[in-house]
């Protein structure tokens, strides 16, 4: 059986950069698994401009982003093999994996990185009622369709969610010529970043319909028409509120998900909020030796974050194994009042520096406090104009201001 110090599953933004900086970090002997044809993951369809203002101070558009990370992976002697499937891991960090070439191969990694990005959900996640016909498809494999393939979706588009894809996606189809009637989203603000808001849907003018949602689908063989209707803070229609479209294709933007199955099959738990492996400051899961790291571990909003997480996971698969990373008693990190997760979930009482803690809102607010608890205890506490729960924010206290191992929280106090 082969021997390899670091595996890492996935080869977008977060499996290079971590390839890049543990390689950097002296681990020489590093597997990359890939299961597209290319690296650069979903980055190679995003052909708008926006990436790297965080990491390389300018603005470039996905494909250059991630042509940067594929340049620097390719000047180290790192092994990436291409359309290849990774089957299984094993609690003794045993990698099974499948590729035309190979056949079905087993690897003994000293460390294992997943950064196997994350999947949208489809129709029957969210049980739109109505007929089932064609023209019903996610924002993203839209923008595959029509970035990379070159193909049309349709003439007269409508865009449930109001997520980034499906915004970026409605500013997309009107390059294209495509009337696109509007966006409905089912809370009572928009899941996009502000600047995405402005820039594809308000500078086109395209509509916005806020606390409504599909109510039914019509077409036999291709969809026609739908019906969409205002809901109640119960999230209950509305009578009387129903807008019909007719229209050629239905887009989904309606929420990602953190693609997990490699972790759920071998028994790690995940957190019912961002659906990624519990972790600790270190990125490390439950298992010693395996890390997680970008859209597999929680959705982020942007990808020069996605990458950081990423140099973050390559230093602590290094430090495993070179077996100086911490160990010792675990800090609980909780969410509390007004907060819908904190990332990591757990620090180490002997972590030395300064904790980061990132934290995403469950609903908008304006001028509150956010702070950081232990018991009646104040840790830390900031002031927030605004915030969006679309915008991962972070925060950051010194351990030791804490006086016992007692769980900390982290909450939104109203002004």
């Amino acid at each position: 059986m082969k021997h390899v110090d670091l595996v890492i599953i996935g080869g977008g933004s977060a499996g290079l950069a971590a390839a890049i900086k543990a390689y950097d970090e002296g681990i020489q002997s590093i597997l990359v698994l890939e299961k597209e044809k290319y690296l650069g993951g979903i980055l190679l369809q995003c052909i708008h401009n926006g990436f790297g203002l965080t990491t390389f101070q300018e603005e470039l558009t996905g494909p250059e982003y991630a042509h940067r990370y594929v340049e620097e992976v390719l000047k180290r002697p790192i092994d990436i093999k291409l359309e290849t499937m990774v089957m299984e891991i094993t609690p003794d960090k045993q990698v099974h994996y499948s590729n035309e070439l190979e056949g079905y191969i087993i690897v003994q990694a000293g460390a294992i990185i997943c950064a196997t990005g994350c999947s949208e959900r489809t129709r029957g996640a969210i049980n739109i009622p109505g007929h089932r016909p064609a023209g019903i498809i996610t924002a993203g494999l839209a923008q595959k369709y029509i970035n990379i393939d070159g193909f049309h979706v349709g003439k007269r588009v409508f865009i449930l969610g109001s997520g980034d894809i499906g915004l970026i996606m409605a500013r997309r189809l009107r390059f294209e010529g495509v009337e696109v009637l509007g966006v409905a989203e089912l809370m009572p603000y928009s899941n996009g970043l502000n600047r995405n808001l402005v820039q594809c849907l308000y500078d086109f003018n395209i509509p916005l319909f806020l606390h409504h949602t599909i109510k039914d689908i019509i077409g036999q063989t291709r969809i026609e028409k739908i019906v969409v209707g205002e809901v109640d803070d119960d999230f209950q229609f509305i009578p009387g509120t129903e807008k019909e479209f007719e229209i050629d294709a239905l887009l989904l933007s309606v929420g990602l998900i953190p693609s997990n199955p490699i972790l759920e099959k071998l028994g790690i738990a995940l957190h019912p909020r961002t659906k990624g492996p519990w972790v600790d400051e270190q990125l490390q899961t439950e298992i010693p030796g395996i890390f997680a790291c970008g859209n597999s571990l929680h959705v982020h909003d942007l990808v020069d974050f996605v990458s950081l997480e990423g140099e973050k996971a390559g230093v602590s698969a290094s430090k495993y194994l070179k077996t100086e990373l911490l160990t010792g008693t675990m800090i609980s990190l909780k969410a509390g009042y007004g907060i819908g997760y904190v990332l990591p979930q757990r620090v180490h009482q002997n972590s030395l520096g300064p904790i980061q803690i990132s934290y995403r809102v469950i609903k908008p607010y304006q001028n509150v406090t956010v702070l950081v608890r232990q018991g009646n205890c104040v840790v830390k506490k900031i002031r927030k104009p605004f915030l969006f729960p679309a915008e991962m924010e972070q925060i950051s206290f010194s351990l030791s201001q804490l006086e016992t191992d007692e769980e900390v929280w982290v909450e939104v106090q109203d002004a």
